[in-house]
């Protein structure tokens, strides 16, 4: 028997697979628990500054959960896919290509940039089965696209196709099919090559302040900010030294 989610190192990322093509990458019992599994690991391995989620073969990213497997599922405290109500330490990209639904979209949802292959489609397919959002989906939805937006595709249950995913900022960019993953692992490095705390700073920062008071968001930052300075010393320095004039360099 295959593995539920594989985990591979690929340079600077930790790239988890869902490996059930011959169902969609629908998740159950043993996939969750896999990706709770690989979540960890990722989080343990210092050297892998950055999670890659995507799903094996072409034809879908992750039809969400099993539903004819709905009773192995648990709602455990980190969620019932794997990690979702998890907030990752480092940053996440998912690489989408096909069906991005139901507990899939909620899992590109958890991720902070999604690439997605030309032809994807996403949407919240489990409202025609009277199946909840109760992996992130129905708050961070809403953060990503706004209430309007996110309110109307959780309602509808309609199909969103990439063009329009990517007009609302639900997707960060379109690619060409079979790109996605190559995509991902590209900006992945990008991110990797700037310098790490002040990165993770800025990133917490803006996750942490996010729907709150901004006098309360600022006072985050603030403190976040505080914690780098001697980075950002470093980092002037070699701006003063003539490193990465307009927009040159890392």
């Amino acid at each position: 028997m295959s593995d539920p989610v594989l985990f591979e190192r690929r340079g600077a990322a930790a790239v988890l697979t869902i490996n059930r093509p011959e169902a969609r990458n629908a998740v159950n019992g043993a996939v969750a628990s896999a990706l709770l599994d690989a979540y960890r690991r990722f989080e343990a391995d210092a050297d892998a500054r950055i999670l890659v989620l995507a799903g094996a073969g072409g034809e879908a990213f992750c039809a969400g959960a099993d539903l004819k497997a709905l009773d192995t599922v648990r709602d455990r405290h980190e969620g019932p896919l794997g990690f979702t109500r998890l907030t990752p330490s480092k940053p996440t990209i998912a690489a989408v290509s096909g069906w991005c639904v139901a507990g899939g979209l909620e899992l590109a949802c958890w991720c902070d940039l999604r690439i997605a292959a030309e032809g994807s489609t996403f949407g919240c397919f489990e409202r025609r089965f009277g199946v909840p959002l109760i992996d992130g989906g129905t708050q961070r939805l809403p953060r990503i696209v706004g209430l309007g937006r996110a309110l109307e595709i959780m309602m509808t249950g309609r199909p969103v196709p990439v063009d329009e995913a990517h007009r609302i900022g639900l997707v960060n960019e379109i690619v060409p099919r079979g790109r996605h993953l190559a995509r991902a692992l590209e900006l992945a490095e990008t991110l990797a090559k700037f310098p790490w705390p002040t990165l993770l700073a800025d990133r917490a920062a803006a996750l942490a302040g996010c729907g709150l008071p901004l006098e309360h968001g600022l006072a985050i930052e603030a403190r976040l900010g505080r914690a780098v300075l001697d980075e950002a010393k470093r980092g002037a320095s070699r701006f003063a030294g003539g490193a990465g004039r307009k927009g040159a360099g890392v």
